[in-house]
């Protein structure tokens, strides 16, 4: 059996890798769960799931485990397999400990590499951890690579989010509602705003250049509406390979924690091509969804450039669900806090965490201005 424990276990993703877990209850042993506020659920799933150790936001709210912390729970060599499923720079500190410790991670926490991409990924190869992406996208990529040296180009698809058939006005004046009501996808609404502004897609960009090792010059990101084609790449040859399949993140989730082997478990309907009918594809309109080219920028500019456009936007897409500024006031500020930045070309953990701080700290100030 595969031990494996779960950093935000309450949360969407963690829900649904649960649910893959219980289908597959003779492939897994559950050793810890951590979740953040939510105690009621997470004491329910402790029930369930009979772990022998929890962790949260407050450890004497806990029932029925032993309580730890997330570095406790990233220290137990016990373990096989994390998978690193909180939200916000919470996930770096408990992911490196983990590689240090020799744990492969199963990762669904963006600001891990966003943040420290250049400090996790030599880490993982200097201790022989496997770091499986869960996002969709990078799922996909990675069941299509067979030899990274053989391949030419990274191809990143985007639903286009619910305001890719809208204009810039109607971005402009779009309430929070409408910037949650995605097409496809079920997400947290932090995620699900950052689609809506193609953030999430220019975050995926960065998140790629590091898993992959993929210069910038050579990931793509092409929008297709139907959510179908998961993403691709493009051989030296010309030879192009794409995984597809409904959406759901369960296949995404149940590929990262049995890889290298494939079970039933949870699986859509049967994919069918007649069904589907057509796949439409074209190129982001960059000129609305400015911040995948702010994402880019970012990247190309590397170090810190990344952190403060994380923490930029993640600060201002809080403000925005609390219904205190508009939607392209996200992207405006980011923008600000990125001309305004200095970047440092290979800033350490303490420096990343302290330039997030001040980040968000002065994003926070532009409202007070």
């Amino acid at each position: 059996m595969r031990k494996i424990s779960i950093l935000g276990s309450t949360g969407s993703i963690g829900r649904q890798a649960l649910e893959v877990i219980e289908k597959l209850p003779e492939k897994f042993e559950i050793i810890a769960l951590a979740a953040g506020g939510n105690t009621d659920l997470l004491n329910e799933q402790i029930k369930k799931f009979k772990p022998k150790y929890a962790s949260a936001a407050d450890l004497s709210k806990i029932e029925g485990a032993k309580p730890v912390t997330l570095e406790e729970i990233c220290s137990n060599k016990e373990n096989d397999i994390i998978l690193v499923a909180v939200s916000g720079k919470i996930g770096l500190r408990p992911t490196i400990t983990a590689i240090k410790n020799g744990i492969d991670i199963a990762l669904a926490n963006k600001e891990t590499l966003v943040m420290a991409g250049d400090i996790v990924m030599p880490l993982a190869k200097e201790y022989g951890v496997n770091i499986i992406p869960v996002d969709s996208e990078h799922c996909a990529i990675h069941q299509c690579i067979k030899d990274i040296s053989q391949v030419e180009k990274l191809i990143i698809t985007a639903s286009g989010g619910p305001f890719l058939k809208k204009s810039v006005e109607d971005m402009k004046n779009a309430t929070v509602e409408q910037a949650l009501a995605h097409p496809r996808w079920n997400m947290g609404k932090k995620i699900t705003v950052d689609s809506a502004t193609l953030m999430n897609k220019g975050l995926e960009v960065i998140e790629a250049h590091h898993l992959f090792d993929m210069d910038y010059d050579k990931i793509d990101v092409v929008v297709h509406p139907q959510s179908i084609v998961h993403s691709a790449i493009e051989y030296v040859d010309g030879s192009v390979i794409a995984q597809i399949g409904l959406p759901s993140m369960h296949i995404p989730i149940q590929y990262a924690i049995t890889y290298p082997e494939r079970f039933e478990g949870i699986k859509s309907k049967s994919f069918s091509f007649s069904e589907i009918a057509r796949l439409d594809f074209e190129a982001p309109d960059w000129d609305k969804f400015k911040a995948l080219s702010l994402a880019y920028e970012a990247g190309r500019a590397g170090g810190s450039a990344t952190v403060c456009l994380n923490a930029a936007n993640e600060e201002a897409v809080f403000e925005f669900l609390k219904g205190e500024i508009k939607l392209f006031d996200i992207i405006n500020a980011v923008e600000l806090m990125m001309e305004k930045h200095i970047v440092i070309k290979n800033p350490s953990l303490d420096e990343i965490f302290a330039i997030d701080e001040e980040i968000r700290l002065k994003t926070r100030e532009l409202r007070r201005q």
